[in-house]
């Protein structure tokens, strides 16, 4: 016998438009992480390049990439 719902349809619409809300927030929280580190990433490759250390192809690709 399958379980019928006691939620109503306002409370299930209202907890998925909260879900939407909140993950579109972390998302936007994540971008912003996202693009603190590839700055950081990028000041610590040409921090380097000023040092006269030679990237490796790998590194070369990563940094475009930025």
């Amino acid at each position: 016998m399958a379980r019928q719902s006691k939620v109503s349809k306002e409370e299930q619409i209202g907890y998925h438009k909260g879900s939407i809300e909140t993950l579109i927030n972390e998302r936007k929280e994540l971008y912003r992480l996202i693009t603190i580190v590839d700055q950081l990433i990028k000041l610590h490759f040409d921090a380097l390049q000023k040092l006269g250390v030679k990237l490796t192809k790998e590194e070369e690709k990563l940094e475009k990439k930025l």
